[in-house]
């Protein structure tokens, strides 16, 4: 597996290189010391298969970072391995489309644990969070409901949004005219109840849509939330 690790302290990027080094020996380690590399690199390299994000780095204010990369490389999961335990800024970094959360803290069977969770497909809740199943199992059930008000021809094109195809691309896949993407663009944000396509990758990402896809419904809210 590849691995791609973003954090602006040489030294803890050196230290859980080395931890996942010795419970993945397997892997292949990439680093970027920042936002801007990060996105450079899962630009080049198709292939990773997990990023490791701090949110707390120069030039990043809040979330920023997590959602960048969320929105434009919505199909590779994030784990957030941050010096932060506020239980608050592990709920919001799960609901802004972090597959997990991991305090800096933890030991290194707990982080190795969190990686394979995540790249089995699963959330990685941090203990701290008391009732995760309960703070966020209700979001990502509003918008499953919602998604199943879409129409078949809708879902095809949200699913297209997720992949970062633009309005153009859509409507040469689906052999249909700009003017009607925009149409079933505007209403996916007005059902959704989101303001632009950025929110529905963030807000899309807690939500399993293999399922939706097979199942031809909205109920795909992820078993384990």
């Amino acid at each position: 597996m590849n691995l791609l690790i973003v954090d602006d302290h040489p030294l803890f990027r050196d230290a859980l290189a080395s931890a996942i080094g010795s419970a993945f020996p397997e892997s292949a380690i990439l680093e970027a010391d920042g936002i801007v590399g990060a996105m450079a690199i899962l630009a080049a390299d198709r292939t990773i298969d997990l990023v490791l994000l701090d949110l707390t780095m120069q030039g990043v204010v809040g979330f920023d970072g997590l959602v960048s990369i969320r929105s434009r490389f919505p199909r590779v999961p994030i784990l957030v391995v941050s010096g932060l335990e506020d239980p608050r800024i592990m709920r919001e970094a799960l609901q802004h489309g972090a597959a997990g959360f991991v305090p800096k803290a933890v030991d290194k069977a707990t982080l190795t644990r969190a990686i394979a969770d995540v790249l089995g497909g699963g959330l990685s809740v941090p203990a701290a969070l008391s009732g995760p199943g309960a703070s966020l199992a209700a979001p990502a059930t509003r918008l499953a409901e919602r998604i199943a008000r879409l129409t078949p021809q809708q879902l095809r094109v949200l699913l297209m949004i997720r992949q970062g195809k633009l309005n153009k691309q859509i409507a040469h896949e689906l052999q249909v005219g700009d003017s009607t993407v925009k149409a079933h663009v505007s209403e996916i944000l007005r059902k959704l109840d989101v303001i632009s396509r950025t929110q529905i990758v963030i807000q899309t990402a807690l939500l399993d849509f293999d399922r939706i896809q097979t199942s031809g419904t909205g109920s795909a809210a992820r078993p384990d939330l």
